[in-house]
């Protein structure tokens, strides 16, 4: 049986997009809420810095694959973070291949620190504006339907 092409929803009307605007939308906010808090890093340097701190002495490449960060945007970020001390690199081998191995510094899990606590009200504030189990059951749903998008995807960083 074929299928009515006026049954098929645009894009513009499917979760996707959705997640998409969302994605954007959220970006857009924390640049904003950055710039007001006065906070000297970029949105994308907490994400990495954040990522490093949960993910104590990962390799460059594994980085860019957590952050979906082709390598040089990865490495052009830690370049601005080592330069304000927030990380150091040091290189290391793994499987008879030298890698390098990033970490947070003392003074970066400091600045982390001072933008969590800066950031927490405004997050908080966001999401208490939906019930808290409606909340975690997007979250979990935004997960399962991540997990199952990259089972069909080749991610060649």
């Amino acid at each position: 049986m074929a299928t009515n092409i006026n049954q098929i929803p645009h894009y513009t009307e499917s979760i996707f997009y959705e997640l998409k605007q969302l994605a954007r939308i959220m970006k857009f906010h924390a640049v904003q809420q950055f710039a007001v808090l006065n906070i000297d890093l970029i949105p994308e340097e907490y994400t990495t810095l954040d990522t490093i701190m949960c993910n104590p002495s990962l390799c460059q490449r594994d980085l860019a694959k957590l952050l979906l960060l082709d390598r040089a945007n990865t490495g052009r970020i830690l370049n601005k973070l080592e330069e304000k001390n927030l990380i150091k690199r040091s290189m290391d081998t793994k499987n008879n291949r030298l890698i390098k191995k990033v970490q947070i510094t003392k003074k970066g899990e400091k600045k982390l620190n001072e933008i969590n606590n800066k950031i927490i009200d405004k997050y908080m504030e966001i999401s208490n504006e939906i019930p808290k189990a409606e909340f975690e059951s997007v979250k979990l749903l935004i997960i399962k339907l991540r997990q199952s998008i990259e089972k069909h995807i080749e991610n060649k960083i």
